[in-house]
């Protein structure tokens, strides 16, 4: 019996003896090294003001106070910087990225631009998780198209905006063929930003983007009423900023389109995620997320978040990743419908 209780004193002094060893390890890495902030999209947009303000603000908890710096890096609609992060940045914890909520979706639907697995990234967390937000088509409210209903009327269209294989190119699929509204969609684009310059220009009628996004990035139209919203996606409820305009399940009218906007959907619960990539030893990617969880909850964090519009409902980690895991799972005859409407077909 003294043996046992001397052989769980000893395991226990190793185990509390091994934690400042580790977190001391951990320390003496990030001294005076820079944590790189990968951000698929040019500045101004979401991706771009959310990756900022976690850099700047999850040093302030890593062992050994690392600077930190934001690398843009767009191209292919967040896949540059995507297979980037996987493949060639350094997978020492100096790299993470703030990755774009659609991409693992469209790593499961089998596009040939991908050049990595979607449950391989270390998951960090996510800033956002959609609590307070909606994901909407937004016209400029300048157009004489006035409700989703008017688009079911014959002469009655739209052009909408998009940003290479994303999530807004995906809403407006869904919207086109699935709720039947007379849209036309280009896209190309290279951000959120040049997407809102060719709306007032008009270049075209409007874009899906999330709610927040548009007030961060838009605040002085958004605040004029500029802006028209016809539809709104993730939420099962109409958001209280958004009382006119109808979610997708309300327009919805069968099983198979419910299931397949469930799929559709699915991105926007890990609305801004951000990941290290495969390599990256334990004890840093722990001393990441623990920064990560940390930041989100300093008050000069809430503080910038709040005045750039940016919903804050963070989720860590294990719940991105098992997002992630259940895209992965989707019935086979889900995903077939989705790419019969989606130019991945």
């Amino acid at each position: 019996m003294h043996k046992k209780t001397a052989f769980v004193v000893l395991a226990l002094a190793a185990t509390l003896l091994a934690r400042p060893a580790a977190a001391d390890a951990v320390a003496d890495f990030y001294k005076g090294k820079t944590l790189t902030v990968v951000v698929g999209f040019p500045p101004g947009g979401l991706n771009d003001i959310s990756a900022r303000l976690v850099a700047r603000h999850i040093v302030k908890y890593l062992p050994g106070a690392p600077r930190s710096l934001v690398q843009n890096m767009p191209g292919a609609g967040g896949l540059t910087s995507t297979n980037f992060l996987y493949n060639i940045a350094p997978k020492d914890g100096t790299t993470i990225g703030g990755i774009l909520r659609s991409i693992p979706q469209t790593a499961y639907l089998g596009d040939p631009n991908i050049r990595f697995d979607p449950a391989k990234f270390l998951w960090l967390g996510s800033t956002s998780s959609f609590a307070d937000d909606a994901y909407a088509l937004f016209i400029m409210a300048s157009r004489p198209i006035t409700s989703w209903e008017d688009l079911k009327r014959p002469g009655k269209r739209l052009m909408i905006g998009a940003v290479g294989v994303d999530i807004k190119l995906t809403f407006s699929l869904f919207t086109k063929e699935a709720l039947g509204l007379n849209v036309d969609i280009t896209h190309g684009y290279q951000g959120t930003a040049q997407l809102f310059l060719a709306m007032q220009n008009g270049e075209i009628d409007g874009q899906f983007n999330s709610l927040s996004s548009t007030k961060a990035a838009q605040s002085a139209l958004w605040r004029d009423k500029q802006f028209r919203v016809l539809v709104q996606y993730g939420r099962a409820t109409r958001h209280a900023e958004l009382p006119d305009a109808p979610t997708g399940r309300e327009i919805v009218t069968n099983p198979e389109d419910l299931a397949l906007l469930t799929f559709v959907e699915a991105p926007l619960y890990m609305s801004l995620p951000f990941a290290a990539p495969p390599g990256v030893p334990a004890e840093r990617i722990a001393a990441l997320r623990a920064a990560f969880d940390q930041a989100h909850k300093d008050p000069e964090f809430l503080a910038e978040a709040a005045r750039s519009e940016l919903d804050v409902s963070p989720i860590n980690g294990d719940q991105v990743a098992k997002l992630v895991d259940d895209m992965s799972k989707v019935p086979p005859a889900v995903v077939e419908k989705f790419k019969t409407i989606s130019t991945l077909r």
